[in-house]
């Protein structure tokens, strides 16, 4: 399968790298990759609502007792690879890849 690609507009080949994931245990819930991007891929969450057992083995310091909201991948599909939300992350919780074109 070949990667996905588009053209800018100034006709330069540009490689977009969609989010695959949150590391949810450093995600802050401040809430500014939602507020930046432009499609339905984010939603905020209720940090006692994320599966304990899957978190703790991503990282040993997670801690269950820290209230608040975290942020989680709503729809990962409507993702159009722009990666404005890694932009703007104080934590470095986003991961992207580029996509191979689904058949």
């Amino acid at each position: 399968m070949s990667i996905i690609t588009g053209v800018t507009r100034g006709g330069v080949e540009w490689t977009p790298a969609f989010v695959v994931d949150i590391n949810q245990n450093h995600c802050i819930g401040c809430g500014r990759c939602y507020k930046v991007c432009p499609r339905d891929v984010f939603e905020l969450i209720d940090r006692d609502d994320l599966d304990l057992e899957e978190s703790e083995s991503d990282d040993d310091d997670f801690d269950e007792e820290v209230p608040g909201m975290v942020m989680n991948l709503k729809d990962q599909l409507d993702c159009i690879g722009c990666q404005a939300c890694s932009k703007v992350c104080p934590k470095n919780c986003l991961s992207h890849e580029p996509q191979a074109i689904a058949a």
